[in-house]
């Protein structure tokens, strides 16, 4: 039994196809093939039951695939203790941030640690908050940018900032007279959201219910746009479709000079998120964990609020 074919084991069993999975390892699908095969009769069983075009997991397989998940965290855990015993700063650091912070954050902090750590190069993916987590859990990522609330046993969180959400109109739309809009006023209006799987749709949900009460002019019917990222949204929203509601770090991002869309904050006490870095308990490169923590607080994004570490973290 070696590690590599544990590691084809779980990519056939993620992958449910021999192909991809051969193609994910980087190696021939007859290579992952043999290799399976040799596993299931030194183990005595079948892992897998081959279909046409599709594979599945056997019961007793399942078990074996989660049991090599083990093994290979394990290992990664070693190759980092190794790595973090000599410097935590040197050496790959895997990021991963969801969608409505990456490319609002990212622009600021990467230079920031090209500078505070140059040896420690990143590799960046941006994602849903529940493929992050999966892939954190398995060590697939390092760190991840994400945005509260979030609890998950084995894994440390640490708040950084909060951020406030503001309202963003066209132009020439009748609430852009006010300098502050009330939420209540949305109920009428045409808000347009992101899609399902994205946090920050809820948490507008939460905030503001009757943002789902926007109708469409015609015969009062209700209904309201969905867009697959804030900067498609942005666009929407200046080709008068509607209006939208957006984290202040990315209204502070005018594509259009303030001639298509402007931004108002909320009446009173405005909505807010809080966001979080979040790491595996194990993992032993904490210089590299306080080291981003400290670049995101020294990117001084403009309008969030920071939050003071907690001592421990």
């Amino acid at each position: 039994m070696t590690l590599n074919e544990l590691r084809y084991v779980v990519a056939v069993a993620r992958e449910r196809h021999f192909g991809r999975a051969a193609d994910a390892c980087f190696v021939s699908q007859p290579t992952l093939s043999v290799a399976i095969k040799k596993l299931e009769d030194e183990l005595g069983v079948g892992l897998f039951e081959r279909g046409i075009g599709e594979v599945s997991v056997t019961d007793v397989g399942q078990r074996i695939v989660v049991q090599a998940q083990r093994v290979l965290d394990s290992v990664r855990e070693l190759q980092q203790l190794a790595r973090g015993g000599r410097d935590p700063l040197v050496g790959t650091l895997r990021l991963g941030a969801i969608y409505t912070i990456g490319p609002y954050l990212l622009p600021h902090l990467v230079p920031m640690l090209i500078q505070h750590a140059p040896q420690m190069p990143l590799v960046i993916e941006e994602n849903y908050t529940a493929v992050l987590v999966e892939r954190l859990k398995h060590a697939d990522l390092d760190l991840i940018v994400l945005s509260l609330p979030f609890n998950e046993p084995g894994i440390q969180v640490l708040p950084l900032y909060d951020e406030t959400f503001v309202v963003m109109l066209p132009a020439a739309h009748s609430l852009a007279a006010q300098q502050a809009i009330d939420a209540d006023a949305l109920a009428g209006e045409q808000v347009m959201l992101l899609g399902a799987g994205h946090c920050f749709r809820d948490q507008v949900i939460a905030a503001c219910p009757q943002c789902l009460q926007g109708g469409d002019g015609k015969g009062g019917m209700q209904r309201n746009l969905e867009g697959g990222s804030l900067e498609t949204i942005r666009y929407m929203v200046a080709s008068n479709l509607g209006i939208t509601i957006l984290p202040c770090t990315a209204a502070l991002e005018d594509r259009f000079g303030g001639r298509m869309v402007c931004t108002r904050p909320f009446v009173g006490s405005a909505p807010t998120r809080r966001v979080a870095l979040a790491w595996r308990k194990s993992f032993p490169r904490l210089g590299a964990v306080h080291a981003v923590a400290e670049a995101i607080r020294a990117s001084r994004l403009a309008c969030v609020s920071y939050l003071p570490i907690a001592d421990g973290n």
